[in-house]
């Protein structure tokens, strides 16, 4: 079965590429030295210490797997690739809650860079699944599960 493509921004490749980086330069090094130092205290079956350096030397190279396997399938949307006619990925769409009259912007991206508290939303989320495709001016229907929001599309931007 063929790997999942990974679309993203060339800010969201930069942003993976660092954390590799790090987890590969930074983290292991100190990691190692946790275990080191655990072990230096003795008795490892129980030690407390030892086994939370264990588990997060677990959990750092399982990440650095994932994100090469995330880059080594990556497809980089360019800016200059981004139409500003419809929402694509890479979109930075403004728009207005039909309900509430109030005004929210999004920036549309893979899911690998979804970061909702920055507002950037994934192309598989029902927002951002609604509004692939969608023009200024246009009104979409996004189905939640307490039921249907309404935005307009006001400005769509790279």
């Amino acid at each position: 079965m063929p790997e999942k493509e990974v679309l993203l921004t060339t800010e969201g490749l930069k942003n993976l590429e660092d954390e590799l980086d790090n987890l590969k330069g930074v983290k292991r090094r100190e990691v190692a030295e946790r275990i080191k130092l655990a072990i230096s205290y003795g008795d490892i079956s129980e030690n407390s210490e030892y086994e939370d350096a264990k588990n997060e030397q677990a959990f750092v190279e399982g990440r650095i797997l994932t994100l090469e396997k995330m880059l080594r399938n990556a497809r980089i949307i360019k800016d200059d690739e981004v139409d500003t006619d419809i929402v694509s990925i890479g979109s930075t769409v403004r728009l207005q809650d039909r309900e509430f009259d109030e005004e929210v912007e999004y920036t549309i991206v893979g899911s690998a860079e979804a970061d909702p508290s920055k507002n950037k939303i994934s192309n598989e989320s029902p927002v951002g699944r609604a509004l692939i495709g969608a023009s200024v001016g246009s009104v979409v229907d996004v189905n939640v599960p307490s039921g249907t929001i309404q935005f307009r599309v006001l400005d769509i931007k790279r």
